[in-house]
């Protein structure tokens, strides 16, 4: 009997020792686990309770906050706040067709049909403007915004085809403007969303990150092409043309443009218009009804080591930076700062250019009549000139466009400024825009077309214009150049 109480007694005891030493051997290697290894803690499909809290990144020294930004993305209030300060935009016009070229000599009526295209626009301050991108509202002869179940006749305040954008206003009041951020602080990698109306769907989201900065593509068909575009992989479709790009706040930071893709549906490549260049071109237009554009008297370039050694420049080969002053105009503001060809730009006002894309961004901050800091390289030494900004002009002034609107032709017209006479290589002219229904169209003229004589008359000034293609009877022929420099002339029969 006692040897059996013995048994019972030293087996119980034993059991309790390997129970222990089980629990000791046990414990250690889930310590080291969770201290020292938590990637293993995911390898090994771990768990925590609903009581547990673990921090995987808390053990990989400077990770954590970055590891918690991204376990923690969040757009929701960005969405919220952002989507109801992007409104669908309706471009409406007549397309007219004529069946035969006798139609001309017997003034039959053309015939026609209706086009609408959408795209999207940001509102960009309570009392009803709103930005868009040009090419949404190009050729428009009726422009509707439709926002909160409504839809409001828009009043085309002024465009930049240099930027790709656009000025609306409608007659409301007390809108959420949407909140302004900065392209300059925005940083590669950084997540952003894009909101619009693809293929028309309304305040439709996406997300992704800011790709790269200062893109160049050359899609911009204006006469001083401004493209630093900020490239994004979130997804941009066509109808998403003209709405916000937005940070993680919801605040502004571009007017989303284009895409590059073959099918001409998202493939990963979006590009917006930076805010900061937004701001300055909308106050312009606003203020102004034209965009006050600064000139450097010069053109640069982007170049690289062979470039550099074929032009025989003293640059440090390992240090290849800035851009290539590549063309300076006679009696420009470069020239009387002192700049010369070859000089390589290095900054702006302290800011470091080392693309062409970047100079003409930080050019475009600035007005006529700014004076900004250049640093350059010149023969391997180091130089700083203070130079004074122009307008197209060559001056300092301010310009305001001097438009004359006829009815009866269905068009506005304005004399080509000097800078532009000079690209096109005339000596005078007026331009066509803003075609609506009337003769211009009847005859079909295109935007942007210049007119330089009439039946031989020399067309230098709009009322001119007007005056003889309201009077003239007969044969008459139009001569002038399109927007790029190219000769035309419409010939037809008025009765």
């Amino acid at each position: 009997m006692r040897r059996t109480i013995q048994v019972i007694v030293i087996g119980f005891l034993s059991g309790l020792a390997g129970s222990y030493t089980f629990q000791k051997l046990s414990d250690k290697p889930s310590k080291e686990v969770s201290n020292n290894d938590s990637t293993l803690l995911v390898k090994n499909n771990y768990k925590p309770s609903d009581h547990t809290s673990v921090d995987y990144s808390s053990n990989l020294p400077g990770r954590a906050s970055k590891a918690n930004d991204l376990l923690e993305v969040d757009f929701v209030n960005a969405s919220e706040v952002s989507t109801k300060s992007v409104v669908f935009i309706k471009n409406i016009s007549e397309r007219y067709y004529r069946r035969s070229y006798l139609d001309w000599f017997f003034d039959v009526n053309p015939g026609g049909q209706t086009q609408v295209s959408t795209g999207s626009g940001v509102i960009f301050s309570k009392d009803g403007y709103i930005v868009t991108n040009n090419h949404v509202v190009q050729d428009a002869e009726r422009i509707e915004v439709d926002y909160n179940r409504q839809t409001y006749e828009a009043t085309l305040i002024g465009t930049d085809p240099s930027t790709d954008l656009a000025v609306l206003k409608i007659e409301v009041d007390g809108l959420p403007s949407i909140p302004i951020g900065s392209s300059k602080n925005l940083s590669i990698g950084e997540w952003v969303i894009a909101v619009g109306n693809p293929f028309n769907l309304t305040s439709t989201v996406t997300a992704g990150i800011v790709s790269a900065k200062g893109r160049e593509i050359n899609i911009l068909q204006g006469k001083f092409p401004i493209e630093s575009f900020i490239q994004t992989d979130a997804a941009i479709n066509p109808g998403n043309s003209g709405g916000a790009l937005v940070n993680r706040k919801g605040e502004l930071v571009g007017i989303n443009t284009a895409i590059l893709s073959k099918t001409g549906s998202y493939a990963g490549y979006g590009f917006a218009v930076p805010v900061d260049i937004v701001k300055k071109i909308v106050g312009d237009l606003i203020e102004y009804g034209e965009v006050q554009k600064a000139f450097f008297g010069g053109e640069v370039s982007d170049y690289n080591a062979s470039i550099a050694e074929r032009l025989d420049l003293k640059l440090d080969s390992d240090n290849i930076r800035g851009v290539l002053l590549s063309y300076v105009q006679t009696d420009g503001a470069a020239a009387k700062a002192g700049m010369e060809e070859g000089d390589i730009i290095v900054s702006i006002e302290n800011e470091l250019i080392n693309s062409r894309s970047q100079f003409e961004e930080e050019l475009s901050y600035h007005s006529p009549g700014d004076k900004i800091s250049v640093s350059y390289q010149r023969n391997g030494k180091n130089y700083t000139s203070q130079i004074v900004l122009t307008n197209r002009e060559g001056t300092t002034g301010i310009l305001k466009r001097e438009i004359f609107t006829s009815e009866s032709l269905g068009a506005k017209f304005e004399i080509v400024p000097k800078v532009e006479r000079d690209i096109l290589k005339i000596d005078y002219g007026v331009r066509v825009f803003n075609i609506e229904n009337g003769l211009i169209k009847r005859i079909g003229i295109n935007e942007d077309f210049v007119i330089t004589d009439i039946n031989r008359n020399a067309i230098k000034d709009p009322q001119k214009l007007v005056e003889i293609l309201e009077r003239i009877r007969g044969r008459v022929i139009i001569e002038g150049v399109n927007s790029k420099g190219r000769e035309g002339y419409y010939s037809f029969y008025l009765r």
